[in-house]
């Protein structure tokens, strides 16, 4: 039988810990909610390897969506400063196990998907691990979630090459937007702050992460 307690102890240790990610509480989270959860039956058993775990295979519906490699998880969730009171929006979440992560550091999550599938594998896994304070929805990513806006943190779960209007719109003054930006999965951290009308993106560390689907850059024409 797998011990996935060791498991996730090792990842905690061998992957967060050495990584400079130094916020207890992240720490803690990590080392409590079961990864193996979060992801397919046939896949609990590298639910700690340090990598991405893919939660769909693609399809005519759509490309393959994962859940974020624990590493850069857990570096995102500290650049985002998550305090005890804050309203989070959690973007593109899969099944679930990065609202698990915040539900712990924060008051509230809001969760978007577009796939009915993966939010019902996300609202059995949430619901296993007490995660009462999320609350998951069905939209287009790109859209956020304006009914619960404005938000304290939008975090997205994957790699954008363009950051929407419509997401910036729905942070507090003073909010933050996180993830990783970039083309191809490869790219650098940010932190977006809205202040006033006038956001500042500054970059963080280097990151790879899945692309989400729907937030390519436009076009641009050059001459």
């Amino acid at each position: 039988m797998i011990d996935f307690a060791e498991l996730r102890r090792g990842m905690v240790d061998g992957q967060v810990r050495t990584n400079d990610v130094t916020d207890l509480r992240i720490v803690e989270a990590m080392m409590e909610i079961p990864r193996e959860r979060f992801v397919p039956e046939a896949l609990r058993s590298l639910a700690y390897i340090d990598d991405d775990l893919i939660v769909r295979q693609p399809s005519a519906s759509g490309p393959a969506r994962y859940i974020l490699e624990p590493m850069v998880l857990a570096k995102l969730l500290q650049i985002a400063d998550v305090q005890p009171t804050d309203l989070v929006l959690t973007i593109g979440a899969a099944t679930g196990y990065s609202a698990a992560l915040l539900a712990r550091l924060s008051g509230q999550v809001v969760s978007v998907e577009d796939d009915a599938d993966l939010i019902a594998a996300a609202n059995s896994a949430l619901a296993d691990v007490g995660a009462a304070n999320v609350a998951t929805f069905q939209g287009p990513l790109t859209a956020g979630w304006a009914g619960e806006a404005p938000y304290d943190i939008i975090f997205l779960n994957g790699s954008i090459e363009d950051v929407p209007d419509a997401l910036v719109a729905q942070l507090k003054d003073g909010g933050r937007l996180v993830g990783v930006k970039g083309k191809g999965g490869a790219g650098r951290a940010i932190v977006l702050t809205k202040v006033g009308s006038a956001p500042s993106e500054v970059s963080a560390f280097n990151a790879a992460a899945p692309a989400l689907p729907g937030f390519e850059a436009p076009p641009r024409f050059t001459f």
